[in-house]
């Protein structure tokens, strides 16, 4: 049955009906027919051969998506159906999706370990399009001798400031730095963050600015703690396994939290040096970014694909724009001499294997449409400000993200990018919720440290062994 092009942003978990994953059998190659209209060197379904349906993972990419998807059916014929699932809602979300008549034809997936968890529904994209153009194969997710799935974004993360007032905060008296060069360890990083915060009148009388705070809030609510269970103790989790020797991103059974002290200190500045009242950070009644674009906030941490929102013209009021912003790593305490920005991903496609064949052909026209066509390469580099992983976004279409060039800028002085290795949670919702409760417990009603630990430590052992049937 055909599905209607719609406009979704689903704002709360829909029950999962059934435990689903990502394996099953091997499909043909895409055998889709050339799509019409100027500017499409991909291939697309024939009109009316089949629907897509994709459940997209990044909110903040919705209306790309769906101008995309109105484009395609236009030229082709062909009806695509995005629906976006909330903030830290995906897995449930794609659970109770998955489980309909009509499900997803793409879907996202973190990692390895969620092949193992939805068993069945990966098709195989080794003669695909989006695997063919991947400049890096390694980007792809391997499970069970297929490709599971594809990378559709490369991207990194650390801590976005607004250098422009960083820079006027070099010339007060007084100030802790003389040049933002020197910011390039967790002890300086805290020096200037603490001046700040306890100079606020003093800095916005001196420079005109609207500050109210070093660091932008540091939400607990589930549309911003993924950003501290999962990023930041990312890099706990890096350091770690660097020391044991293991995979980077695949990680391994045990974890000691041997630099969960290191986090505690990052964490511990994040709070002290913001406005927001720490006993409230999970009431979901603040916007971090709002703070970073209306400069209130000198500091956030997050990553490039927040680029896009301070774009200059957009219609979201902030005064910020991505003039104004930079991004340095978060800075750990560790390796802060080489350390470069966090890159990786956890943004992959992949395709229902359970669809019909029809589906999947449209599917996968569509995706090859999506990485050949003017319009879908504008869109993702332009509309979404991502930076794609395939051969066809060259030139006009090449990543435009500063975020992302200044990777490649500490990259080039020698600096060591961190791994995304939080991509190794084993049960990721559930570890990252089992987490977010002692630090929650601890930031906002003066909860244990150790409890905090106790979570991380164990937790992750406790999932780890039952992924694993242990």
């Amino acid at each position: 049955m055909k599905k209607k092009l719609v406009s979704v942003l689903l704002v709360s978990a829909m029950a999962a009906s059934m435990l689903v994953g990502c394996g099953g059998d091997a499909g043909s190659s895409n055998n889709g027919t050339q799509a019409a209209g100027s500017g499409n060197e991909g291939g697309s379904a024939e009109a009316g051969s089949g629907s897509v349906y994709l459940l997209n993972f990044k909110p903040e990419t919705d209306g790309a998506w769906q101008t995309l998807a109105q484009t395609y059916t236009e030229q082709t014929g062909v009806e695509v159906n995005v629906v976006t699932a909330a903030d830290g809602q995906y897995k449930t979300t794609l659970q109770a999706e998955l489980a309909k008549d009509e499900a997803p034809t793409i879907y996202n997936i973190g990692n390895a370990a969620d092949c193992a968890e939805y068993a069945d529904y990966i098709y195989d994209l080794k003669d695909s399009a989006i695997y063919e153009h991947l400049t890096d194969k390694s980007l792809a997710v391997e499970y069970e001798g297929k490709v599971a799935a594809v990378a559709n974004c490369y991207e990194c993360y650390g801590i976005i400031y607004n250098k422009s007032i960083l820079e006027q905060y070099c010339t007060v008296d007084g100030a802790v730095i003389s040049s933002v060069d020197e910011i390039n360890n967790l002890d300086t990083l805290n020096a200037v963050a603490t001046d700040i915060n306890n100079r606020v009148d003093e800095i916005n009388a001196a420079l005109g600015t609207n500050l109210t705070e070093a660091f932008a809030s540091a939400g607990l609510d589930s549309g911003s703690n993924w950003r501290f269970s999962g990023h930041l103790a990312g890099i706990a989790l890096y350091y770690e396994f660097k020391d044991a020797g293991c995979d980077l991103v695949a990680g391994q059974g045990t974890v000691t939290g041997k630099y969960l002290d290191n986090f505690k200190k990052v964490w511990d500045m994040y709070v002290g040096t913001s406005a927001a009242d720490p006993a409230t950070l999970d009431s979901g009644a603040y916007s971090a970014q709002q703070e970073i674009g209306l400069g209130e906030a000198v500091f956030y941490q997050n990553g490039d694909w927040e680029y896009s929102a301070f774009a200059p013209g957009n219609e979201n009021g902030y005064t910020v724009t991505t003039d104004d912003l930079s991004m340095m790593p978060i800075y750990f305490g560790v390796d802060d001499a080489t350390e470069g920005l966090a890159v990786g991903t956890e943004n992959h496609w992949a395709v229902n294997a359970k669809a019909s064949q029809e589906d999947i052909d449209a599917t996968l026209a569509f995706l090859e449409w999506v990485i050949t066509s003017d319009e879908g390469r504008a869109s993702i580099t332009n509309e979404m400000g991502l930076t794609a992983p395939f051969d066809t976004f060259t030139g006009d279409y090449a990543s435009n993200n500063g975020f992302a060039a200044m990777a490649n800028e500490y990259a080039a002085q020698g600096k060591t990018s961190v791994a995304w290795s939080f991509n190794a949670t084993p049960a990721v919702d559930d570890w990252r919720a089992d987490f977010i409760a002692p630090l929650t417990e601890y930031t906002e009603r003066g909860g244990s440290w150790d409890d905090v630990v106790t979570a991380f430590v164990d937790q992750w052992a406790y999932y780890w062994d039952q992924q694993n049937n242990q």
